[in-house]
């Protein structure tokens, strides 16, 4: 019996049930082996009408659909929402409290992303161990969601203009930096297992690839664009720069190939400069608890000597 001579091409649907792209993306994909030959991308399956439910509702009833946009960085989707809200009443105060605590918890949220992000894709190219490292530090991340909101993911508990600063303790913020310095060491160990790991560095390197003008083109921001050679960060800008990040030293990270491992070592890199950025605003916020401790103290003290 001759056997068929002729290949015939997969066509593969990649979501919008598949976990990786649960209900916002659909890709009809079709693969020559492991090669993807041609791609017909479906987007916005997701989209529920959510703008025009807002209609209906006072700011603060909106703000809980936005940890619902983006379930992997909820409280930095409600800082987007409430930085809206205080430029149209025209109120921006970056050095106040609630400020340096919306920073603390969005570079927080932006290792909580970055982790699930490296760690999967490492799952998916064959490695586990960075999964198991990864999602622990996100547990710890999670519990500092649920010690200021009684929330683990849907936390709601940023507010336009202000913010409920009794939930801020001294305590919470000296386990943030323990977790800091512990997350630095998980960070380490996964640098050191992938990094320059050959299977990984064949299965990412010139992988992915698009130049500046593509990325330009499809809107891309974040670490998509600056995988390409440019240096777009909103934080670093001073007129689109927002919360503390004007008051603090920052860095920001580029690529120069637009391939998946230029992406994996940004993230990389700014997963460490957020932790660096949670110790400074954690400095600041310390200071501020023993302040206000020893103006206690001594108010204390003048009382009693009043009362003798």
């Amino acid at each position: 019996m001759k056997e068929n001579s002729t290949i015939k091409n997969l066509n593969l649907n990649f979501g919008p049930q598949h976990p990786a792209a649960h209900g916002v993306l659909r890709l009809m994909l079709q693969l020559n082996n492991e090669v993807i030959t041609a791609n017909d991308t479906h987007i916005g399956l997701l989209h529920r009408g959510t703008e025009k439910l807002m209609e209906g509702k006072i700011y603060l009833h909106s703000l809980p659909y936005f940890d619902r946009l983006d379930y992997v960085s909820m409280l930095i989707q409600e800082h987007a929402y409430c930085l809206a809200i205080e430029k149209a009443l025209n109120k921006n105060f970056y050095q106040t409290n609630f400020s340096k605590i919306r920073s603390l918890y969005d570079e927080l949220t932006r290792v909580l992303n970055h982790l699930l992000a490296v760690s999967c894709h490492a799952l998916d190219v064959g490695s586990m161990s960075p999964l198991f490292w990864a999602f622990e530090e996100r547990e710890k991340i999670l519990e500092f969601y649920e010690r200021i909101s009684g929330a683990r993911m849907h936390a709601a508990f940023y507010r336009p203009n202000q913010m409920n600063l009794k939930v801020i303790t001294r305590n919470l913020i000296d386990d943030i930096m323990i977790f800091s310095k512990n997350c630095s060491i998980t960070l380490n160990e996964m640098n050191n297992i992938l990094t320059f790991n050959n299977i990984w560095k064949v299965r990412l390197v010139n992988i992915g690839l698009y130049s500046l003008e593509t990325a330009i083109n499809y809107n891309l921001s974040g670490v998509m664009i600056r995988c390409t050679g440019l240096k777009h960060d909103l934080r670093l800008n001073k007129i689109t720069s927002y919360a503390h990040y004007p008051y603090l030293r920052i860095s920001s990270f580029i690529g120069y190939s637009g391939d998946s491992y230029d992406r994996f070592l940004l993230r990389l890199s700014e997963m460490i400069e957020s932790l660096f950025l949670v110790n400074q605003i954690s400095w600041k916020l310390s200071i501020f608890f023993d302040t206000q401790k020893n103006k206690k103290v001594f108010n204390l003290k003048s009382l009693q000597k009043k009362t003798k």
